[in-house]
């Protein structure tokens, strides 16, 4: 069974349509896009109509060719769109909304998980203190949460995410695979210690809750994303924990992509320049 594995295409709509044409060409079973979907620092509006008609007519080629999308929102994809997002897919058999949720397809298991580990950036929809003892980066300014309204300024961001579930809480609350060596994880946080978490300043962001996680379960495979320039900085877009593999593309100019073949448990990462 073939996957293609993509993340943070940020609305470019030319990777978009140059997806359709890998998967179809490919003969994918299943496309996984792995979060921060939408466009990004182009105004509230921008991101609804994105979702609304662009999006909709994507589902709606993957859905005519009987090709699965398993797909969610990423951490700069304005929360308050998320039932929208919700109500297009709903209008395709073939596509997923994966956020916290479980999805079978041919006996493997697939989960999704959207929170991120929290950064000094304001928009703070998806962001989670890792664990209880977590120390906050030096922020950069107040946080904000998006509402219908525009968006609410958190003045004192870390009291209040004090106040949520941990990553690791919410990793802990998943529904469980039945057979955790047929599951999948997808996962936009990458792990620490990996090399799949460098930024371009040198820092390592990766998350020790997602590490552990995937250290003591041992699925079969993670898919993560987030941190776009890492394979540049390190060299590296997979890695082992355990019996695990995890797979972290990234994500810049080109248009980045791995194909999973899980009958081979063969994976092969492409970089395609704009046609």
């Amino acid at each position: 069974m073939k996957i293609i594995f993509v993340t943070d295409l940020h609305g470019s709509e030319w990777k978009y349509n140059r997806l359709f044409d890998v998967a179809a060409d490919s003969k994918a079973y299943i496309v996984i896009n792995g979060g921060d979907m939408l466009p990004k620092n182009e105004g509230l509006s921008r991101q609804k109509d994105f979702i609304a008609s662009f999006l909709d007519g994507h589902f709606k080629k993957f859905n005519d060719a009987g090709i699965y999308y398993l797909c969610y929102p990423g951490n700069d994809d304005l929360m308050i769109y998320d039932q929208l997002f919700e109500e297009v897919c709903g209008k395709y058999n073939f596509v997923v909304p994966l956020a916290q949720r479980k999805y079978d397809i041919n006996g493997y298991e697939f989960i999704g998980l959207n929170w991120v580990v929290d950064y000094p950036f304001r928009l703070k929809d998806r962001c989670r203190m890792d664990t209880n003892d977590y120390v906050f980066e030096r922020q950069l300014g107040t946080g904000l949460l998006s509402t219908q309204q525009g968006f609410k300024e958190l003045k004192d961001w870390p009291a209040y995410a004090r106040s949520l579930p941990t990553l690791k809480d919410e990793l802990t609350r998943l529904v469980p695979p039945g057979n955790m060596r047929k599951a999948i994880y997808v996962i936009h946080m990458p792990p620490v210690r990996l090399g799949l978490d460098k930024c371009y300043n040198g820092m390592e962001v990766g998350s020790n809750a997602v590490y552990d996680f995937i250290k003591k379960n041992q699925p079969l495979l993670a898919l993560h994303g987030h941190i776009h320039e890492c394979p540049q900085m390190t060299g590296k877009w997979t890695a082992k924990l355990g019996k695990t593999t995890c797979i972290q593309p990234g994500q810049l100019d080109d248009f980045t992509y791995v194909k999973i073949d899980l009958d081979s448990m063969h994976f092969e990462r492409y970089n395609e320049r704009y046609r």
